[in-house]
């Protein structure tokens, strides 16, 4: 088993990652060892996770999240699959217009 996961960090900035062994994943984390962006942010707090049956998976997934803005990550954390999608289409103002117009 494998795990996508999101931390919340004490300046509120989020962290998202992947690993194979979670538990010894956050106290790396906790201890400053995780990372260089958490170790610079502590205390970090886990708000999200999402097992994957293999190691790749959660790392695709993690990597797809980080592209996400903080509003759709936000969504994902809370569980609000409308906001979700809502936040996946295009915010521009070229595209409101256009959208808006059809």
């Amino acid at each position: 088993m494998s795990y996508m996961y999101i931390l919340e960090c004490a300046d509120g900035s989020y962290y998202i990652g992947s690993t194979r062994d979670l538990e010894r994943r956050l106290w790396e984390h906790q201890n400053g060892v995780g990372a260089h962006h958490t170790a610079k942010r502590l205390p970090v707090k886990l708000v999200y996770c999402e097992e994957c049956d293999r190691v790749d998976d959660a790392f695709y997934r993690e990597k797809q999240i980080q592209g996400w803005s903080r509003k759709k990550k936000q969504a994902l954390i809370s569980g609000d699959t409308n906001q979700i999608h809502l936040f996946a289409e295009c915010q521009n103002e070229s595209h409101s217009r256009n959208y808006k117009s059809n």
